[in-house]
């Protein structure tokens, strides 16, 4: 039997998995170049501590945008290193590989993740759409004809769909996730303290005091940046409710992509959805009070999946184990 890998393909992290041995690699999805010769100097956490940091010679940049492809050379000599690393560089059997694409994937981006790894001695390629691997990590049974909701909110996007009959009936992507709110953070403090800090900075203050809403006891965390006037070294404190104003508006659009998913929901599945409830997964989504702020706008009860930010490649796992139960639902042929 070949042997079979699982790979979460994210924005912000690379994961794969193998029957047996389970998640085996878990890295930020960064790579560093030497920029003459576009050669790979570094991936993963390594490559990420140089983010913000390089002289001229070196670029260190995540290799997907909004949850697709930004650099294919860039992201298929990243997935070398590692099945390297899985399978050893001389191997005679050719694995099995399944990956995620995003629901909202054109050919194009679905061909771009397919070549990609095809090109990395695979035996056959599968893609899994993003949310229904969310939804299988994620424990719902998409086998069945009751329908069941999940909003995914990784790192360059946020996907909503509608699963029921081992398929997506209704789904909606937007790319807005956590580095648009890293963005966002950025921007408020600029304007706010006149302040500039980097993404490391961001995403730190993010999950350290960050929530969706405003709250009465806040917290508060001291800020390093450069002053935007003097150009100097500068430290601000800044407050939970400084993150909550600053993240709205890509909470509202988020809140919309939601709502046009529930609306056009066929009316028995949105009655399925309104009993059972929706289910958030995704790292972006352990922001404090997300699941509240949803259920509030929604009228829906939203709740979060156990370990939200390892359900894509936990499902993708399950499809792995039980392939044969899932092999109606993964995309083996790129029109």
């Amino acid at each position: 039997m070949a042997k079979r890998i699982g790979i979460d393909l994210g924005t912000t992290r690379i994961r794969i998995f193998t029957p047996k041995r389970g998640v085996i690699i878990d890295e930020p999805n960064v790579v560093a170049l030497n920029v003459s010769n576009q050669r790979v100097i570094s991936v993963g956490t390594e490559a990420k501590q140089m983010l913000g940091r390089t002289p001229e010679a070196i670029a260190a940049s995540y290799t997907l945008l909004n949850g697709v492809i930004a650099s294919y050379r860039s992201t298929r000599q990243m997935l070398q290193i590692y099945l390297d690393k899985v399978l050893g560089r001389f191997r005679l059997i050719k694995p099995d590989i399944v990956i995620n694409v995003p629901v909202g994937a054109t050919s194009t981006e679905k061909k771009a993740v397919f070549d990609a790894v095809e090109s990395l001695g695979a035996r056959r390629v599968y893609l899994i759409k993003s949310p229904l691997a969310a939804a299988i990590g994620a424990g719902i049974d998409v086998s069945s004809s009751v329908g069941n909701m999940i909003i995914d909110v990784g790192g360059g996007k946020t996907e909503v769909a509608v699963i029921s009959l081992g398929d997506i009936v209704a789904s909606s992507s937007t790319r807005f996730g956590g580095k648009k709110f890293d963005e966002a953070i950025i921007e408020h403090i600029r304007k706010k303290y006149s302040l500039m800090i980097g993404e490391q900075t961001a995403e730190s203050i993010k999950t350290g005091i960050g929530s969706a809403t405003s709250r009465k006891k806040e917290e508060k965390e001291e800020v390093s940046g450069s002053n935007i006037i003097t150009g100097l070294p500068e430290s601000v404190m800044i407050h939970t409710n400084d993150i909550a104003v600053a993240i709205k508006p890509v909470l509202n659009e988020i809140i919309l992509s939601v709502k046009q998913v529930l609306q056009k929901t066929p009316p028995e599945l949105s009655s399925d959805v309104m009993d059972k409830g929706i289910v958030i997964s995704g790292g972006a989504a352990k922001l404090a009070n997300f699941d509240e702020l949803l259920t509030k706008v929604t009228g829906v009860p939203c709740q979060m999946a156990e370990e939200p930010d390892m359900c894509v490649i936990k499902g993708i796992g399950l499809v792995l184990e039980n392939f044969e139960e899932f092999a109606d639902s993964l995309i083996w042929k790129i029109r």
